[in-house]
Order: C-alpha cells, then sequence, then structure tokens
C-alpha cells in the first residue's frame, strides 16, 4: 500500500474556516489511515466489524486527502473479497490476525451496501484519472449492480437485502433505495466513460427515481430517521424546488440548533454521519451557509483529541455515546468539507450534474 507525501500540506484542500484547519484535517486523515489494515480493509475501527458500505465511504475520504494509494487498496480488498453473486456480507469481523471473510458476523448481503461501491470507483477515477484502476474495477462493479437490481421490484423500489439462505427480502427502505439510486448513476457514468452502454440499467435507475419521487406508500414507514428525510436530495432523486421543500417541511423535527442532526426523534441524540451528510446535502442543493453552520455545530461536541470523531453525542445528558471513534463518522466528515471546498471528484459524485439520470419510466 502507497501513501502520498506526508505534512499539512496534502490536506490543504480539506480547510474549512471554523471547522478545519489544515492541521486538524491531517490528523482526521491520519485517524482513519491508521484504521486501515495492511491489506486494505477499513473497519469501524480496530477490533470492531467492517461493513462494504461504511468501508467506501472511509475510502473516499482518503481520495479526497489526497491518500490515492490507501484508497485504491480499500478498492482491491473489495474486489478480491466479492462474493461469487456479485455480493459482499453485511458484516465481517475485525480479528487481530485480519478482517475473517470466512466468518462474517452477518452472512446476509445488503442492497445498498453492495451498490455503494459504484459510487467509490467513480469517485477514485475522477480523483486520479487512472484508466486501468477503471478496468480492473469493472467487472467488480458489473456484478455488485446485477446482484443489486436483482432485488429490484416492479414499483422500482429496491428490496434492502437478501438472507444467508438466499431468500430475497422484497420490503424495501427509502434511504437505501436512494443510496442506490446515486450508485446507479455513477455506474452508468462509468459504462458511459468505457462506451459500453447499459439500457437495463438506465430503465432501473429511471424507475427507482420516479418510486422515490412519487411513492412513498413503496417503501417501509420510517419517517422517525433523519436519514429517510434528507437521502433523497442526498442520493439526487430530489432537486430544485422539491428537494428544498423536503428539507424545510423536516428541519425542526430533525435539526437542533447549535448541536447537530438527531439520529431518530425523539430522542436527544444528534450523530455525527447524520449531521454530515446533511450538510453535503444541503451544499448540493445550493445552501452552503447551512451546510458550514452544522459541520461547526457539532466540532464541540464530537471531535475527539486524535482529530477523529465519536458516533453521537446525547445532548440531554451531555456525554457521547456511543463511545466508538468511527472511520466511517471521520469519512462523512472530510467528504462534506471535500464538497464545499470544491474538490472536483467529490463535488461530481454528491452534485450530480453530469451524472446520467437514467431513463423516465413514463408511468405511475
Amino acid at each position: 500500500m502507497t501513501s502520498s507525501r506526508r505534512g499539512p500540506g496534502r490536506t490543504e484542500r480539506l480547510v474549512l474556516p471554523g471547522v478545519l484547519t489544515a492541521e486538524e484535517a491531517l490528523r482526521t486523515v491520519e485517524g482513519i489511515a491508521s484504521a486501515q489494515r495492511s491489506d486494505g480493509a477499513i473497519p469501524w475501527f480496530r477490533g470492531h466489524h467492517l461493513d462494504p458500505w461504511d468501508h467506501v465511504e472511509a475510502a473516499m475520504a482518503l481520495d479526497a486527502a489526497g491518500e490515492h494509494g490507501r484508497a485504491e487498496a480499500a478498492y482491491r480488498w473489495l474486489a478480491d473479497h466479492q462474493n461469487p453473486d456479485g455480493s459482499w456480507y453485511a458484516a465481517y469481523p475485525d480479528t487481530p490476525t485480519g478482517v475473517d471473510t470466512a466468518q462474517p458476523d452477518d452472512r446476509g448481503a445488503e442492497s445498498n451496501f453492495c451498490a455503494y461501491v459504484a459510487v467509490g470507483v467513480w469517485h477514485h477515477y475522477l480523483s486520479t484519472g487512472d484508466d486501468a484502476f477503471l478496468d480492473r474495477m469493472w467487472p467488480t462493479v458489473v456484478a455488485a449492480v446485477e446482484f443489486v437490481l436483482a432485488l429490484q421490484q416492479p414499483g422500482g423500489q429496491i428490496g434492502w437485502r437478501r438472507e444467508a439462505d438466499g431468500t430475497p427480502v422484497t420490503d424495501a427502505l427509502l434511504t437505501g433505495s436512494s443510496s442506490i439510486y446515486q450508485a446507479l448513476r455513477c455506474a452508468l457514468a462509468i459504462a458511459e466513460h468505457r462506451e459500453e452502454p447499459q439500457p437495463d440499467w438506465e430503465v432501473s435507475a429511471g424507475l427507482l427515481a420516479h418510486a422515490i419521487r412519487s411513492h412513498p406508500d413503496r417503501f417501509l414507514a420510517k419517517d422517525r430517521y433523519s436519514m429517510d428525510w434528507y437521502y433523497p436530495v442526498l442520493g439526487g432523486a430530489l432537486t430544485g424546488t422539491a428537494a428544498k421543500e423536503r428539507i424545510e417541511e423536516g428541519w425542526d423535527r430533525f435539526v437542533v440548533p447549535g448541536v447537530g442532526v438527531r439520529c431518530v426523534v425523539p430522542n436527544p441524540w444528534v450523530t455525527g454521519g447524520e449531521s454530515c451528510e446533511l450538510a453535503l446535502a444541503l451544499w448540493a442543493m445550493g445552501e452552503s451557509d447551512r451546510a458550514v453552520e452544522i459541520l461547526q455545530w457539532i466540532q464541540p461536541y464530537l471531535r475527539a483529541e486524535n482529530g477523529m470523531y465519536w458516533t453521537g453525542y446525547v445532548f440531554d445528558d451531555r456525554v457521547v455515546w456511543p463511545e466508538e471513534l468511527t472511520t466511517w463518522t471521520a469519512g462523512s466528515l472530510l467528504l462534506a468539507v471535500a464538497a464545499l471546498g470544491g474538490d472536483e471528484a467529490t463535488t461530481a459524485v454528491f452534485g450530480g450534474e453530469r451524472l446520467p439520470t437514467g431513463l423516465d419510466p413514463g408511468c405511475c
């Protein structure tokens, strides 16, 4: 595994007044890097499990910081450990000798976890311009997308999981399907770049976007969770006026001024991942000032002395909980800062202006 040059200079792109200095950004990047195993795997933290979605988010943060060798190693780990059906298991234990792929913690496979590799691969390509990397990862992306689309329902929504015995779960989650929509758009961008059209993916993406925009009844009711509130915006299915209306509708329920974003109402618990992802969604809507404000709010509550971030904070009791410094929380913060700072790869995958949108199904 290789690394970029050391020193604060490589994190200048991650400087954001009131949020991160170059030195603070460097400490956060080094915190993620220190959790990465020599084979490229990135668990939540050493001794905890790895899941494919959060592994990719941490890898994207490394790319945003210029740690392209480390990020590539993370994607190589995914390619090397993909199941024959195109999936990855939902959770792998991190043991002293390595991430145990032979005895996963959860042998089911979650559709949004598997799809997210496309976002990471496209982000890495845009960060590096490495066509050889894209050639190597294309079969991995194709297999993952095909696994995910096998779970798509007639209404366009994506079943959220395939059980360990192969049984498909047809229930769909709005958050997961919104993340999958972003992933399908990135997969289509890769296909377009390679001049390998994927018309079935275009149809599937269009059907999925239509379900997210027009048919909330096709998804499990999870509206107590903030992710279900902002993810249709973050994933790119809702834009413009529709996005602004959705964010305003839920603002007072989920946002705790001066503290952060609740994970679930009415619990007095704000979380770093949700706060940073909402900031990304706000940036995508053109509301950078509000995005920066949220990132500023969480610094005194969630940033640890070592530069990593606590998963959450119970504001009624004024305590961090759980006492976990997670790579994906730190990763979400760095990605939000990178987008606000204009990092081209990060703005491309979360802004979405140049990503294919799929075909309009022209139906109800």
